[in-house]
């Protein structure tokens, strides 16, 4: 009984992490594809309106556009891959709202260090660190529903 228990246990510990390890993958890459969406815009809005040494509204607007592209990405990967779910349209509802919140947690953060001094291109890998952790919490709750 005893063993039932412990191997039950350890499968769900297992699974758990699993979980977790596909949730950084999947997170990992569309990190990388909010980065070169985010460092792509800078540079275009950088040459098209010569407007180096700006911190206003040119990091919100490359932000939004790379999060956005990102954000398509991380749905499909974190339904078929992370949580092996299909997206069903309450997924879907509870994924964007979890993404809503997490949009104003990295903006708030994001201005946050513009604000401090830090450079634009520094701004976004800090603003993941705090982030990630977060979301991940948010997106398991929209997915195990």
């Amino acid at each position: 009984m005893i063993e039932t228990w412990l191997n039950r246990y350890n499968d769900q510990c297992r699974n758990k992490w699993m979980e977790f390890i596909r949730f950084a993958i999947v997170g990992s890459i569309s990190a990388i594809v909010h980065l070169i969406f985010y460092l792509s815009v800078l540079w275009i809005l950088d040459v098209e309106w010569n407007t180096n040494g700006d911190i206003g509204w040119r990091p919100n607007v490359a932000y939004a556009i790379g999060y956005i592209i990102s954000l398509s990405c991380n749905l499909y990967l974190t339904g078929k891959f992370t949580f092996k779910k299909s997206i069903t349209k309450k997924r879907l509802i509870l994924f964007v709202s979890a993404h809503v919140c997490n949009f104003i947690i990295h903006e708030g953060l994001l201005n946050i260090y513009l604000l401090i001094g830090v450079a634009n291109w520094l701004a976004l890998p800090l603003v993941l660190i705090i982030a990630v952790p977060i979301n991940f919490i948010m997106v398991r709750t929209a997915f195990k529903r």
